[in-house]
């Protein structure tokens, strides 16, 4: 059962976190505009599309990008505000404990930890659908594929070879094929100048190949100029961003990570990372209302600035943390799920000593 001391902390948490997001949000648009305009009238894009295709979408995502911290930054600014007005010393005087003390501060992190998983999860990735094609016509350069040595495994027991991928002709050059049998010996082996994607016939035209069928002890050596055939690829796999990934919910991106695992991919661990970080953000919105409420509910002198310096200190080192912690997971082979959560335990550390040394 919720008291008038909960219903006073929420509000003043979930207002200033809000009307803090929404200032942002603002100033965001604003330089956004200002540093695409120019693009958006030399590719005349319709006022409409900028504004619901582009802008409507656009807002969900940053406002979830930027939500754990301002969440931080507006426990810290009304908590401090209430340390700086003694409002807290007479709640703990009176006898609530500093853990009943918290109890609201909790759920409001429970309520948008809670919205920030479904967003994440389902409903951004649906809105990056219409905000990244939108970029796709209107901003963003043709997409050039730069990928160069290419392995990939198309089924249980059949690799190709390219030695790069021409996104925009649809061909890719030096290109092979290996089968092997059920004992890992090679039984078909298949090389070419290059291999392009016949849209009219929906094929991978090979040309000037050499076809080896190997039999055991026998083997049969063909010759050719053009071979059409069907391999389990498609040239999309070789035209998609790095944000591609964004615009699939959880059900999805586990799939697709389950396939590009099985292909052999090297971007796996991008794809986990991106899988991970949609659940590591959410969370620390508790590790860093915590952090806000041990940090701001002692008067200080200086006051609520001396709170915000400290808080947008931690704030931005969490951040940091974060960015290369995921780093190591993509250059240095650490297991994703841990340089991806690291942050959030030892800062939910950080937090369980000062809360410990937190005015009860």
């Amino acid at each position: 059962m919720l008291k008038k001391i909960d219903i006073y902390i929420i509000k003043k948490f979930l207002g200033t976190f809000f009307f803090t997001l929404l200032l942002i949000i603002c100033v965001i648009i604003v330089f956004d505009i200002s540093e695409k305009l120019e693009d958006f009238i030399e590719r005349e894009a319709p006022l409409k599309a900028i504004a619901f295709d582009y802008y409507l979408n656009f807002i969900p995502f940053y406002a979830n990008m930027f939500s754990p911290l301002f969440i931080f930054i507006s426990v810290i600014f009304f908590t401090s505000k209430m340390a700086s007005n003694t409002e807290i010393v007479p709640i703990l005087a009176s006898g609530v404990s500093f853990k009943r003390f918290l109890r609201p501060y909790l759920i409001c992190a429970l309520l948008l930890s809670t919205i920030s998983f479904y967003l994440n999860n389902f409903m951004i990735p649906d809105a990056n659908k219409k905000r990244l094609a939108f970029e796709e016509i209107y901003y963003r350069n043709k997409f050039r594929n730069f990928s160069q040595n290419i392995h990939m495994q198309i089924d249980s027991n059949s690799y190709i070879y390219m030695a790069n991928f021409n996104a925009e002709m649809n061909m890719g050059m030096q290109f092979s094929i290996e089968r092997f049998n059920k004992n890992k010996e090679l039984e078909y082996k298949l090389l070419s100048d290059n291999v392009r994607w016949d849209s009219v016939i929906n094929m991978w035209s090979i040309t000037n190949f050499v076809e080896r069928k190997i039999d055991g002890l026998n083997e049969t050596i063909q010759k050719g100029a053009r071979k059409d055939t069907l391999i389990n690829l498609r040239p999309e796999e070789f035209k998609r961003r790095k944000s591609y990934v964004s615009t699939m919910d959880l059900f999805e991106l586990n799939d697709f990570i389950d396939e590009a695992r099985f292909k052999g991919s090297k971007q796996v661990v991008n794809f986990e990372v991106e899988k991970h970080q949609r659940a590591a953000y959410p969370f620390a919105t508790f590790v860093l209302t915590l952090i806000g409420v041990a940090l701001s509910s002692r008067k200080v002198r200086g006051g609520i600035g001396v709170h915000i310096g400290l808080g947008l200190l931690m704030a931005f080192s969490y951040i940091l943390f974060m960015q290369i912690s995921s780093t190591f997971a993509i250059n240095s082979g650490v297991p994703t799920i841990i340089a991806v959560w690291i942050p959030n335990f030892l800062y939910a550390i950080i937090a369980a000593v000062l809360l410990i040394k937190a005015p009860k």
